[in-house]
């Protein structure tokens, strides 16, 4: 059904772990070369590791989403090595938890400069060497069920905030570029357990448990729930699929 991914190249932000890396395996399954871009010093280790597995080519490199002439070296840099890119999956983010009224600013500009400017930026790198080499590709954008709903007990107005805006970016560079062959929509998980959700339930069970039980589910997503999703938004059998946002959390949103 995803035969067309076979030999595409695609780029993952956020790639060298969690869901971000599980995306990735995912499209590297599909046969995509795949290049990794993190912030973290692990990101060349997980491009080796993935590609050995996998049997593709991959690369990794270390790439800040919030610099925007480090991305277009960067996309320069995959364009050289592995071929024009033709997918994007946004998924690099960071959460921060705090009082509205005491949250400084300082941490509210982090989260809105990496969560929403550095998905506008990595998108605008990545349209401008599609249209340049008259491409067409597929952009998929890691948004959340918190742009709908308000999570408790947490206290996340910047979190929220940064991906309602990843929602609304996503459906205006959908009707943008989508006439000059660059489909834009999102995915928008509910409650999964990464790495990160892992440590912090395990120290907050409480919390982890009432997370749990407001899902219809029975259960928090695990990475694998998103591979199936992913992988159709980037391919061609979601062609006529644009500018959506599509939630995957077990129910949540729906009680």
């Amino acid at each position: 059904m995803f035969e067309d991914l076979d030999g595409k190249v695609a780029v993952v932000t956020g790639g060298a772990r969690g869901l971000g890396l599980e995306m990735a395996d995912a499209l590297a399954e599909m046969r995509c070369a795949v290049a990794l871009l993190d912030v973290g010093d692990g990101v060349g280790a997980s491009a080796d590791e993935l590609g050995e597995r996998r049997g593709v080519r991959t690369l990794g490199l270390h790439a800040d989403v919030t610099d925007d002439a480090a991305l277009d070296a960067v996309f320069g840099r995959v364009t050289d090595e592995l071929g024009l890119p033709s997918v994007l999956v946004n998924a690099a983010g960071v959460a921060a938890w705090s009082e509205a009224e005491a949250m400084p600013a300082a941490d509210w500009r982090r989260v809105i400069d990496i969560n929403l400017t550095g998905t506008f930026l990595t998108c605008q790198a990545f349209a401008r060497t599609v249209l340049a080499a008259e491409g067409a590709g597929s952009i998929v954008n890691v948004s959340s069920m918190s742009a709908f709903v308000v999570n408790v007990p947490q206290r996340q107005a910047a979190y929220n905030a940064s991906k309602a805006g990843v929602d609304q970016l996503t459906r205006s560079l959908a009707v943008e570029w989508v006439e000059r062959g660059i489909r834009v929509n999102a995915v928008s998980p509910g409650y999964f357990l990464s790495e990160m959700t892992r440590q912090f339930i395990d120290a907050n069970p409480e919390t982890g448990e009432g997370w749990r039980a407001r899902v219809p589910a029975g259960r928090l997503g695990e990475p694998r729930d998103l591979r199936g999703l992913v992988v159709f938004l980037a391919s061609d059998a979601s062609r006529y699929v644009v500018g959506e946002s599509v939630v995957i959390d077990g129910g949540y949103t729906l009680v």
